[in-house]
């Protein structure tokens, strides 16, 4: 195992990097280890935190495989560098040492609605370039998804709590427990000034099977299991349907809080699973027992019903999928975690713009919704995406809402 500094000093400094060029957020990465190798290790944070103000979040949650490490050069015939390792030793730092800059105030008003992911990189892109923001926040806290959705092994909630801070000491107004869409519309809020508005209110409502049982007690949705897992009485056997983040977090939250034997039930097979490699991977080393190409036809009230589905190659190479229902079997469980994906919640219907077919905002390339001033990123328009790929496109939409607020 290398330190820190020893994995720092691996990286090759291509000129042609691969690792940032397929980071959605382009992070300069040789530049990076540049300056954390000469002793810069505060101008490596604030370099971090200008391209990805989610540096701190991001080294420690992205899919690193797909990204930086999966396309770093030394991994070709050996181990490639760790830089999500070394990036969130540097954010980190950055996040406890930062002495902020004095920012002038332009007077301009926006309202940010929505403390997630990319409600929170544009409220400091913001902040920075001095505009005055409210932050409006449904639940108590800032993180959405990040506090409520990733379990506390995986992403520390100090970190938020970092960053609640520094939005703080930047001058934020926030307001928690309000949710923009029930009693405040968008609408209401240009009569108070507000010049533009950003929305980034997440994807918190959860898809259902639509299955007979779904409604029995012993049966919940990964969504609310992952807010307060506490509240849940498990039992010894849970079975949880789907095999995305969401499913692998639920799986390794219930072995550690409920100590449940748990099973993963996936129609299709190990390669086709959309989690992170790394995070199966831990959660097969903690127990979790993966039952692939099995399709869930009923829920019952101790077990999940499910039929054996059948891989079947095509002509062109590609694989399908086919239920077989003269193979049907039981999967014993006391509880029952569905965990398929998550749509938008009923109040963006309220909140005054277009939606898609799929209820999410209609924004062109740049965030854009038909409302003039209404901008939007997240979730809440592309869905259930990763961290980085939200602050990606944030960091998009802040050039050209900063270009609306500037000119209008």
């Amino acid at each position: 195992m290398y330190s820190i500094k020893q994995e720092a000093q691996r990286c090759l400094k291509c000129k042609k990097p691969q690792c940032s060029a397929h980071c959605p957020a382009a992070t300069p990465i040789p530049e990076v280890m540049e300056l954390f190798l000469s002793g810069e290790i505060k101008k490596a944070g604030e370099m971090l935190f200008i391209n990805n103000p989610l540096s701190a979040v991001t080294s420690a949650i992205c899919p690193h495989e797909r990204n930086c490490t999966g396309h770093c050069v030394l991994g070709v015939k050996g181990e490639p560098v760790r830089f999500y390792a070394i990036e969130e030793y540097i954010s980190r730092f950055f996040l406890e040492t930062v002495e902020l800059p004095h920012i002038e105030k332009n007077g301009i008003r926006v309202a940010v609605a929505g403390a997630g992911p990319a409600g929170i990189t544009m409220t400091l892109l913001l902040l920075l370039h001095g505009y005055d923001v409210t932050l409006f926040e449904a639940q108590d806290a800032i993180g959405g998804v990040l506090r409520y959705g990733i379990p506390p092994f995986r992403l520390s909630r100090d970190l938020l709590d970092m960053y609640m801070d520094i939005m703080l000491r930047l001058g934020v107004n926030f307001r928690p427990n309000t949710r923009i869409g029930t009693n405040i519309l968008i609408e209401d809020l240009f009569p108070d000034g507000y010049k533009a508005v950003f929305v980034s209110a997440g994807t918190g409502r959860p898809n259902k099977l639509g299955l007979i049982g779904e409604t029995l007690g012993h049966v919940h949705f990964a969504v609310d299991y992952l807010k307060s897992p506490e509240a849940f009485k498990l039992g010894r056997r849970v079975a949880i349907v789907g095999a995305g983040n969401v499913a692998i977090d639920a799986a390794r939250t219930a072995i550690r809080r409920a100590h449940s034997h748990v099973s993963i039930l996936h129609f299709m097979g190990e390669n086709e699973m959309t989690a992170n490699r790394d995070e199966v991977e831990m959660a097969e080393l903690e127990g979790v027992e993966f039952i692939h190409y099995a399709q869930t036809v009923r829920i019952l009230p101790n077990a999940v019903r499910c039929v054996r589905v059948r891989r079947v190659e095509r002509e062109d190479g590609s694989a399908a999928f086919e239920e077989d229902y003269s193979e049907t079997f039981d999967v014993p469980a006391d509880s029952v975690i569905i965990a398929i994906g998550q749509g938008p919640g009923a109040d963006m219907n309220a909140a005054g713009v277009r939606l898609t077919q799929r209820g999410l905002l209609d924004v062109n390339e740049w965030g854009e919704t038909d409302t003039p001033g209404v901008f939007a990123a997240g979730d809440i328009v592309s869905g259930p995406k990763t961290v980085i790929e939200a602050v990606a496109f944030t960091k998009k939409v802040f050039r050209k809402m900063d270009e609306y607020l500037k000119n209008t």
